[in-house]
């Protein structure tokens, strides 16, 4: 993994806070806004603990740095091969509502491209390297996002 993973999403909105205080492509998103905002915050916080306790189960690791001791496909991993990223995009969108821009938007493609390829395809090819004809299987069942 080229970059530490929430720290794409961390960098993005920075960027966003701090490009949206220079030129402004703010709205206002009202009451539905904030509420919407706080909830995919939740719903994002809700799938990245149940994707924690799913790697946990297996006894396995979180940390994008070290190898995998067990292929996790139980939980969430049953519906998306990225069920933490999945839920990082949740918290995006929802702190793009809070954060009241649309830099954060217009930065989103480059957030896909670099977790994709910066960060995903490595992840791919370690578990690749290390369960081979398992994870090829998982492959086939299971989508990259949902």
């Amino acid at each position: 993994t080229l970059v530490p993973p929430p720290a794409v999403y961390a960098l993005a909105l920075g960027m966003a806070w701090w490009l949206e205080g220079r030129w402004s492509l703010g709205f206002v998103p009202g009451g539905v806004g904030r509420v919407l905002g706080w909830g995919l915050i939740g719903l994002g916080l809700v799938g990245f603990a149940w994707a924690l306790a799913a790697i946990w189960g297996h006894h396995t690791t979180v940390n994008p740095y070290k190898a995998a001791s067990s292929l996790v496909t139980r939980g969430p991993f049953a519906h998306s091969r990225n069920p933490i990223y999945v839920s990082d995009w949740f918290v995006y969108l929802g702190v793009t509502l809070l954060l009241g821009t649309a830099w954060p938007l217009l930065l989103a493609p480059l957030v896909w491209l670099t977790m994709r390829y910066g960060v995903i395809a490595h992840e791919e090819a370690h578990l690749l390297a290390k369960f081979d004809d398992e994870y090829r299987d998982y492959l086939a069942r299971v989508r990259r996002w949902l």
